[in-house]
């Protein structure tokens, strides 16, 4: 998700270096939104782990 809004604010700055601001403002507010998702999802994870107490998840392969 973070890889997302990185790859929008990029179109975002290739795009406002051509001219097209109404496409640039599009893709910086896409980019903007995904970013918060992608903090507030990372802020409830870390939460998560604190309350359950597991520090050390299993990951699956």
């Amino acid at each position: 998700m973070l890889r997302a809004a990185i790859l929008f604010f990029v179109i975002a700055l290739v795009a406002i270096l051509f001219g097209a601001t109404g496409f640039a403002g599009v893709s910086m507010e896409i980019g903007k939104t995904v970013l918060f998702v992608f903090l507030v999802l990372a802020v409830i994870s870390f939460v998560a782990s604190l309350v359950t107490g597991n520090r050390n998840p299993k990951i699956l392969p």
